[in-house]
């Protein structure tokens, strides 16, 4: 059984979770936290025939990576923020009787000189166990999470996670038979929409600055095109394109004109390059009061999604995939794939 203390109204402090899978994972109830930049998410899930099924998820947007492009540190307000949701997801993990978990943590605690103290305080306030990953390990698992949607009939892929501090593509090839994807390369880039709206300005940016995170995402990844003939092999109708992020999952709720955000609608539907990009302009166009009245948007995401949206329209612009698959997953999937069927975890620190 898991090192997990019973749910309390005594002080004591939790004891750590064990993190990585355990013997008996296979059958058991698994779970899976990721800190980003922006969000900290749960997912709680038991085995089914061909994945998983989920029994209890959480998700809140904490803005840990708040200042840390300027600053370096994990801020206090923005640790706070993240405490909060990271004992409602330990509450959860609890309550759910988990068998075996991992919690990560990505680009803003990577680039946080107070990274360890943070993690300390962490386990000390809830049992939870913070691994630093690194960027190779974050594509490996946004991969491992999004592969169910892939078309087999395609040979080449990208899929690409617009993050709150990173931004991650990964270049694919699909086998035919069995819809497996080999990841050919990948590269990880320290531009998300946390550290991009504050560069830029998130409440309301200005077209000139649109354009120049677009020249800036196009700048980084020209090499990344060059070496794999992508815009070559996209003009032939070789390669498909998924992508994983809010950013991707907000225009294809606002281009559904959807009443509320809803992931059973989002999650594998498919969306024109150039609707995509017709909404994008819209919303650039738009103040933050008139992106907070959005449903699929709201308060909390309006000063964020137009930088998504630059880093979301450069890629298309590079590699004009003319419709690509939606992924509301990622690492929380391709963790509780790895939990389930024996994939060893890839650490750093």
């Amino acid at each position: 059984m898991p090192s997990i203390a019973p749910l309390s109204d005594s002080p004591a402090p939790p004891r750590p979770m064990d993190v990585g899978r355990r013997p008996g994972a296979e059958n058991g109830v698994c779970a899976a936290v990721d800190l980003g930049t922006n969000n900290c998410r749960l997912l709680v899930a038991r085995p089914a025939r061909g994945g998983f099924r989920v029994i209890d998820a959480f998700s809140r947007i904490v803005r840990l990576g708040e200042g840390v492009d300027t600053n370096g540190r994990l801020s206090p307000r923005s640790m706070g923020r993240t405490m909060g949701a990271l004992r409602i997801c330990a509450a959860k993990i609890r309550r759910r009787g988990v068998t075996a978990s991992r919690a990560v943590a990505t680009e803003a605690c990577r680039k946080a000189s107070n990274f360890d103290q943070f993690r300390d305080r962490v386990v000390e306030e809830t049992g939870l166990r913070l691994e630093l990953i690194s960027p190779e390990e974050e594509a490996r698992l946004a991969l491992s999470g999004c592969a169910p949607l892939l078309n087999k009939q395609v040979r080449h892929a990208i899929v690409f996670d617009i993050g709150g501090g990173s931004t991650e593509v990964m270049w694919l090839q699909v086998d035919h038979e069995t819809g497996r994807a080999a990841l050919i390369d990948s590269v990880s880039m320290p531009l998300g929409v946390v550290n991009l709206s504050e560069r830029f300005g998130g409440n309301r940016m200005s077209v000139d600055a649109y354009e120049t995170i677009i020249d800036e995402v196009i700048s980084v990844l020209a090499w990344f095109d060059a070496e794999h003939d992508i815009a070559g092999l996209i003009g032939d109708g070789q390669v498909q394109m998924i992508g994983s992020s809010g950013t991707v999952t907000t225009l294809a709720g606002v281009s559904m004109g959807l009443p509320r955000y809803d992931r059973s609608k989002v999650d594998g539907s498919h969306l024109d390059l150039e609707a995509a990009i017709t909404v994008s302009r819209t919303l650039l166009s738009l103040d933050f009061e008139g992106r907070a009245a959005e449903p699929c948007i709201g308060r909390e995401r309006s000063d964020l999604v137009v930088a998504g949206c630059a880093v979301f329209e450069a890629i298309g612009r590079l590699w004009p995939v003319p419709r690509l698959r939606i992924a509301d997953r990622g690492v929380r999937e391709g963790i509780l794939f790895d939990l389930m069927t024996g994939g060893e975890p890839t650490r750093t620190r």
